[in-house]
This record gives C-alpha cells, structure tokens and sequence, in this order.
C-alpha cells in the first residue's frame, strides 16, 4: 500500500517548492514585450533583486541554469591563460573549477575536502604565495550544496585584504541567496551568482550575477567576450531587451515579481533569514537524535558550518537510496540524492541523502518531511535513536 497519493512535495535542495501565488502569476497570457506593464517594472525589479543581494552595484540577468551563472561571472573577469584560485567544499566547488578551465583560465585548487570548511589561513597562505599577483580571481561556494558545508565569505575577504591582493573575488550563492545570511557590499564580495530556483522559488531557467565596480574595471580589460555572456549591456540597458540578451523570458519575470513581492511582506531579508534559520534548528535537532544510535551522521559535524537551506545526511550504503525510494513511494516526497559524495566502497552513493529546506517552507512541511523520514527508517528497520520528532517539535515551540 502507498500513501503517496495527493500533492508530492520536493524536499530536494532546488528546484524548491513553487509558491501556489508565483505559478498564479505565471499562469497568464503572453505580454507585450516592447511597452506596457513588464519593460515599466523591470527598474524596481533590479533593485528588489539588490535588495536580495545586499547590494548598491550592478545586476545583470541571464535565461540560463545557475552553470550559465558560472560562466557569466567567469568570462567577464578572465581571459584564457589567466589563473584562478578555486577554493573547493563539494562538488559545485569542483563543477565551477572545471568551468573555469574549459574557459582556458589556469585553476590552483585548494580542497578542504568534503566536510570542514574554507580555512581561511590557508587562503591567506596561498596569495601570499604569489607575490606577482598572477592570480585573478578567488572563487568561493557559499554553500556546496552537494555537502551543505556553509564557507565564511567574510572571513575569506579577511584574508585576501591582509595578504594585500587585488584578486577578485568571486562567491557562488546558488544555494544561499534568500536562504543564509549573504551580505555583498558589507562583506566585499566583487560578484555574485545565484540562480531562480532556489530561495527566490521560481522554476529553473533564470541566472543573477550581480558585480562591483572593481569587476566592473576587470570586464574593461578581458581580451574578449561573447555577445551573449557579456554583462556590460545588461546591467546598463539602453533598451528594454538588451536586460537579457534577447528575449525576455517574459513568465519567469512575473514568477520572479511575486516571489520577491512575498520576501518583502514576510518582513525583508532580516525575516526570511530568521525564518530559515529556525526551519534548519527543527531539522537538525531530529537529525541528531536520529544520530545518536545507528548508522545516520550529519556530513557537517559543527553547526557553525551548516547551511539553513540543505542538510547533506550519511546512512551507509545502501540506505540512502532505500530510504529515498520508499519515502518517494510511500510517502510522496523526495529526498536529494547523494550528489558528489561517491567513494570506492560506495560508487554510486548509495549511503548518503540531502534534505533540501529552503525557500517556500513552514514548520507543517518540514514536520511532514521529518516524520515521513522517521517512517521510513521504522519500515526499512534502520537502526536510529529515539525523540526525534519530540526534539524537533521543541524547536517549533521556541520560535
């Protein structure tokens, strides 16, 4: 028997939910896309999107995955031959290093593995290493979504300014943006990139990369870059198409309004970070209950180092993907698989899942999703420790 049937529930780390108000809006006939209602709200638009960024600087939109992202930010900043200093949490730190080298840059890669953080000593150690100054640009994922590992940007740039280098630095916020505290001016971000299908819970198909001055000047001294990714018209369009190269992806857009229209009314960022913040707190207190008998640990052991948008979970093979299936099944909701976290004992990473909890989320779906796991382990007879939900439901009673 399955209790599957009725509305399935995504718990994966994006695509999130889609708010039932963003698919209203997107439910609409085509618009005009030379006057009227979509060229006149695009000025507020960009700055509700800076708003979401934390920035004063420059917005430049893309109908693009948030891969497209990556390579946006990078062909704007490097021409082939230049060197790059990866630094790498999971697999999207890697996915952005191979971009980079398929743009022709030279990628040094510093690994922290999958489940410390970025240290920053080694950061500043590194640039000091290179007094000539060859390096561009320092990429950084804010979270690795793969991992759930959440990097300290700040104190990255802490160590970029006491090692007196010009790089660049660039931090990837695909997972974060509108989900963990990112701050881009305050923290001294040059760009940053972040796509519609997370936080800002639009469908897929949407990328952001958003620039300072100082990328700015970069993007004035790259040798070339492709009509299409170059960021100069966009973030400075004298016409209204020029926003996105073309097109405008004109259903997104009205998605995109809502959502951010619903970040506003729930309180501003300050708001939507609390509220994530907590969301994570139940997950984390179930989890860890969970843990405390049998084979289930947090990837991330210090909660200082936790994303509040996904919690990357090991089970021992095969029990990642059991669990997966029978949740899906019966259950009806989706768990992440175990994305980048493959090993020679466990090729295809079946000992591991990802609860994504970002976005459109209240305490009922994360309770729903928690309780629908604990049912699953219960049917599966994995061994787990007891008061899960009892500790989580005490989280909920604090907020």
């Amino acid at each position: 028997m399955t209790l599957s049937f009725g509305r399935p529930y995504l718990a994966i780390p994006g695509p999130s939910v889609m708010p039932d108000r963003v698919l209203r809006a997107m439910h609409r006939p085509g618009p005009n896309i030379y006057e009227g209602e979509l060229v006149e709200m695009m000025p507020d638009l960009i700055e509700s999107l800076r708003t979401v960024a934390r920035t004063r600087h420059n917005v430049a939109i893309y109908i693009a995955n948030g891969h497209g992202a990556w390579e946006a930010a990078l062909a704007n900043v490097l021409s082939p031959g230049e060197k790059v200093l990866s630094l790498c949490t999971g697999r999207f730190g890697h996915g952005w290093t191979e971009m980079a080298e398929a743009l022709g840059a030279q990628v040094q890669i510093e690994d922290f593995g999958l489940r410390a953080p970025v240290a920053p000593a080694r950061v500043e150690a590194a640039l000091l290493a290179d007094p000539d100054h060859s390096i561009r640009a320092v990429l950084l994922t804010h979270v690795d979504t793969s991992t759930s590992i959440r990097n300290d940007v700040a104190a990255v740039r802490a160590a970029l300014d006491a090692a007196g280098h010009p790089a660049l630095l660039l931090v990837d916020c695909i997972a974060s943006m509108g989900c963990d505290r990112f701050e881009m001016d305050a923290w001294g971000v040059d760009v940053a990139i972040t796509a519609s299908q997370k936080g800002l819970m639009v469908p897929p198909g949407v990328a952001f990369v958003f620039f300072s001055e100082k990328a700015a000047q970069a993007r004035t001294k790259v040798t070339r870059v492709s009509r299409y990714w170059d960021w100069t018209d966009r973030a400075n369009p004298k016409v209204f198409y020029q926003y996105f190269g073309g097109t405008a992806p004109t259903h997104h857009l009205y998605g995109l309004r809502e959502s951010l229209d619903m970040i506003a009314e729930e309180g501003g960022m300050e708001a939507v970070w609390a509220r994530h913040a907590q969301l994570a707190r139940v997950v984390w207190a179930a989890f860890e209950a969970w843990a405390s008998e049998g084979p289930l640990e947090l990837n991330v052991a210090d909660r200082t180092h936790r994303s509040c948008a996904v919690t990357s979970v090991r089970i021992g093979a095969p029990n990642g993907t059991a669990l997966r299936r029978w949740t899906e099944e019966k259950a009806g909701i989706t768990l992440g698989i175990g994305l980048g976290m493959n090993t020679d004992e466990d090729p295809d990473a079946d000992g591991f899942f990802r609860l994504g909890h970002m976005g459109h989320l209240n305490a009922s779906m994360v309770m729903g999703a928690l309780s629908s796991i604990q049912s699953g382990l219960i049917a599966l007879g994995i061994p787990h420790g007891p008061g899960a939900l009892d500790a989580a439901a005490l989280v909920i009673s604090e907020a």
